[in-house]
């Protein structure tokens, strides 16, 4: 009786533990730490949609059980945004489903279609429960670059090739949890492409689709001809809207990955509860000026931080949507890794990042940092990574005189190369 249960010994330790562990033992010691380590939105949810709440809480009939696959006018609401937001129509019965966040939703799908010792593709790195909902369900996973660009689709071409068993699906993300990347439509066109050619399910994870900053508005799979045939995406209310609390998200697509994902969940759950979804219809079919206003808060968070660790001689690439920085360690840095830097800028700065290497291996050398502190605690915590740096005898660069400060890094590519000079 003393062996480790058969599914707990396939999760490795939580990479985070350490850092979250330094974390609370200093805040016990009342130190002030500015903890931008996890994707937490801090700010409200808008007033519209818990005033829709509380409306109805105060009906007693909505405390019973709810249903599982989301009330029906909740499916229409996600049918209405696909329909607005990408000229996408979805059948509600047949091609939407809700579920408790787009987290629960990924990992009982992942139980739902897999078979033991199935090969499944997984970016590398990326958000945890991409590759650990289906290693629970039994699967092994085989990782693949996470750029969305030529580099990945070579990499599926190898895979499926040269996988036994056969990959039977394929994860991706984009906007990207940890890397901020952004794929565009050409890029999705050639992925269904490759997808149908060889019979390989897509999940798709959208939970970012409104957290963008530039020109390239992040579009959905979905609006490929035939993407239905083989995808399923997710997308959340966490984000765009902050209700990461309220658990609320979507699956939609392929009607044969949602009646899967329909039978296993009315085993599991009766679905979130009633007000919260009626207030997620609200959200959805409501005014929309709030998701602009919280887009536009992360653009701001996004050019402080950036602006204050490159003047803090810390070349960073700038986001193009997500509401994370994925941070090269400096140079000065490398060899110690992820986790003991993190840790090292915990303790010195009072500045808590998420280690890369907790997405994946190939997220070691990176750490990830969250726009979830207002403006002035991001410029707090620039300033003291700029008096770390300089402790470990990093020299800030010159402010440039043309912006009066330190200009923003705009690609990966030129952070990187700015970092290696």
């Amino acid at each position: 009786m003393t062996e480790e249960f058969h599914r707990i010994r396939r999760l490795p330790p939580y990479v985070f533990a350490e850092v979250n562990k330094a974390k609370a033992a200093a805040r016990v010691r009342g130190e002030d730490i500015i903890d931008l380590g996890m994707g937490n939105p801090d700010t409200p949810t808008p007033p519209h949609i818990v005033q829709k709440l509380v409306e109805t809480v105060a009906d007693p009939r909505s405390h019973r059980y709810s249903v599982s696959r989301g009330i029906p006018g909740l499916r229409r609401a996600l049918a209405g945004y696909y329909a607005r937001r990408f000229d996408v129509k979805l059948d509600p019965e047949t091609e939407v489903i809700a579920t408790l966040g787009s987290k629960e939703g990924l990992a009982n799908l992942s139980a739902a279609i897999t078979s033991p010792g199935d090969t499944i593709l997984v970016p590398n790195p990326s958000y945890p429960i991409h590759q650990f909902g289906f290693i629970i369900a039994g699967a092994s996973v085989r990782s693949i670059p996470a750029t969305p660009d030529e580099e990945m689709l070579r990499a599926l071409d190898r895979a499926v090739r040269h996988s036994v068993p056969k990959p039977t699906a394929l994860i991706v993300n984009f906007p990207s949890n940890p890397t901020a990347y952004v794929a565009d439509l050409d890029f999705y066109r050639e992925l269904v492409a490759l997808a149908r050619r060889h019979d390989i399910w897509i999940m798709s994870d959208l939970a970012y689709a409104e957290i963008y900053f530039g020109d390239r508005v992040p579009p959905s799979i979905l609006q490929v001809p035939g993407a239905r045939d083989i995808a399923v995406e997710f997308t959340s209310l966490s984000k765009t809207y902050s209700m990461a609390g309220w658990r609320m998200g979507f699956a939609a697509g392929n009607p044969r990955l949602i009646t899967a994902l329909t039978r296993i969940k009315s085993y599991l759950d009766y679905g979130a509860f009633t007000p919260i979804q009626v207030a997620a219809v609200a959200a959805l079919s409501g005014p929309q000026d709030c998701v602009a206003e919280i887009r536009t808060m992360y653009r701001d968070r996004r050019d402080v931080l950036i602006r204050g660790l490159h003047a803090a001689g810390w070349d960073v690439p700038s986001p193009e949507g997500s509401m994370f920085a994925w941070a090269p360690l400096p140079p000065a840095f490398r060899e110690m890794g992820s986790v003991d830097f993190s840790k090292l800028l915990l303790k010195e700065a009072g500045v808590a990042v998420a280690p890369g290497l907790g997405f994946g291996e190939y997220g070691e050398g990176f750490v990830r940092i969250g726009l979830v502190e207002n403006t002035q605690r991001l410029r707090q915590a620039t300033r003291a990574i700029k008096q770390f740096m300089i402790r470990h005898g990093v020299t800030p660069p010159p402010a440039r005189p043309e912006t009066g400060g330190a200009a923003v890094p705009r690609t990966e590519a030129e952070a990187v190369a700015n970092a290696d000079a």
